[in-house]
């Protein structure tokens, strides 16, 4: 198996007793693989700033990723520009074997942030990685968008929603 884009490795036996600090930075191979797995016309920069503890549930991983980058947008399709500010709060546990399992695991909302390990290693790099992506609008909507919309006759978000469907009926009305 390959390794991810941006992979970070840390083994386990380096981290001691005492909280790790640290700063990832993506080169430029690093950000062009990670626009290309992303869907993205350009990542200027990725950088995270981090805490790793280990503790009893796990191995705390926490901090800020900070990326300038471009995405597409949903309705022109024309690149902008956006920045990423995103905190994060990551547990590493070990994964769990599979025989062991009795029952399906159901996680909450406070889970959704926990990431398995195997191997006495985890990857730092694909956890911000992953916290990247996931901190990116899913429809992203450039400067020009809504004169394009308009232009094209599509509805806002507004007109399309239930609310805009009642102020139609409202004018229909009077």
């Amino acid at each position: 198996m390959s390794l991810p884009e941006f992979s970070h490795i840390v083994k386990l036996s380096e981290i001691g007793a005492k909280p790790k600090t640290g700063t990832l930075v993506a080169d430029e191979e690093e950000r062009q693989a990670l626009c290309k797995r992303f869907d993205l016309p350009k990542i200027a920069s990725l950088t995270a700033q981090y805490r790793l503890t280990g503790g009893d549930r796990g191995f705390a991983f926490t901090g800020q990723l900070e990326s300038d980058l471009q995405q597409s947008c949903a309705i022109t399709g024309e690149a902008f520009p956006i920045q990423v500010r995103e905190k994060f709060d990551i547990l590493f546990i070990a994964r769990a074997d599979p025989d062991d399992l009795e029952e399906e695991i159901e996680l909450t909302e406070e889970e959704c942030d926990v990431v398995e390990y195997e191997n006495a290693q985890i990857d730092l790099g694909e956890a911000i990685a992953q916290t990247l992506y996931l901190a990116l609008e899913p429809f992203p909507r450039g400067p020009n968008a809504d004169d394009v919309a308009r232009k094209k006759g599509l509805k806002s978000e507004e007109e399309a929603g239930p609310f805009g469907a009642l102020a139609a009926l409202k004018g229909k009305l009077g």
